[in-house]
């Protein structure tokens, strides 16, 4: 069987997409989806996404990391997926998304793809865990999938796989582990952030949700201001929008670029 996809990315967080409305990939084989993903023997990319029919949104959007393993969402995945399904006439240029995570909305511009993110939940400002006989403090927020965000002085400093990786599989975050985020307040009043990013295990050039989270947990502490704009490792930069509450926030907006890289066919 011949599959078409479209290798497209998010600020360098790229991903391969498949039109799956007719219900033919083989989304339980875990083994298949790995190979489309793996760098050197596939097409390459840091996740797997399908559009699908849905009874509730415009359609709904599949989200596997490069091990195979489904997620329930990816902020820069679903700029990428928005565009596409935008481009195929799935939907017009303001459209609803189905997630594992929940409901999304986003826009196509003209330049970008603006993403309403999912509420915010499991918020926890005043985290800490010993790490390496170390007491670590971090902010954590679910922002559809979960986000530990540490702020740092030199974020050139930190050995982001070593550390990223170590609080990943802390035990405080067990069985299903969390994204890691490294997050410097700017001159300007933006943040610089570097992620390590569960699933892709290694540090990601750009992550949607922890650029959410980071924006989310250092406007909570005051450190800056919405809209804010994010810098992340590819050299992009993302902005992220919202209104904090009482209990956390609301219209939490993410937006940046989503852009096709090439399309092609694949054999199963």
């Amino acid at each position: 069987m011949k599959i078409k996809f479209w290798k497209m990315h998010g600020a360098k967080n790229d991903f391969v997409l498949f039109d799956d409305r007719r219900g033919r990939f083989p989304a339980d084989d875990r083994a298949f989806i790995a190979h489309i993903a793996a760098r050197h023997s596939g097409v390459g990319s840091e996740g797997v996404i399908l559009i699908q029919t849905s009874a509730t949104a415009d359609f709904r959007m599949r989200f596997f990391n490069p091990d195979g393993g489904e997620v329930d969402m990816c902020g820069n995945g679903a700029r990428c997926v928005a565009r596409l399904a935008f481009e195929l006439g799935v939907a017009g240029k303001k459209m609803t998304i189905e997630t594992q995570a929940g409901q999304l909305k986003a826009q196509v511009m003209q330049k970008g793809v603006r993403l309403w993110m999912t509420s915010p939940s499991g918020w926890n400002l005043n985290g800490s865990l010993e790490l390496a006989g170390r007491n670590l403090m971090y902010g954590f927020v679910n922002t559809g999938v979960p986000h530990v965000v540490m702020r740092t002085g030199e974020l050139s400093n930190v050995d982001v796989q070593e550390v990223g990786s170590a609080v990943r599989r802390h035990r405080q975050f067990a069985p299903a582990g969390t994204n890691v985020n490294f997050m410097e307040i700017a001159p300007d009043g933006g943040l610089c952030i570097r992620t390590y990013e569960r699933g892709v295990e290694a540090e990601t050039p750009a992550c949607g949700t922890g650029v959410t989270a980071c924006a989310l947990i250092a406007a909570k502490n005051g450190w800056v201001k919405f809209p804010v704009n994010v810098r992340v490792a590819s050299g992009d930069t993302l902005v992220v929008d919202g209104m904090l509450t009482d209990d956390g926030a609301r219209d939490v907006t993410l937006t940046g670029p989503a852009e096709h890289v090439f399309e092609g066919t694949l054999e199963y």
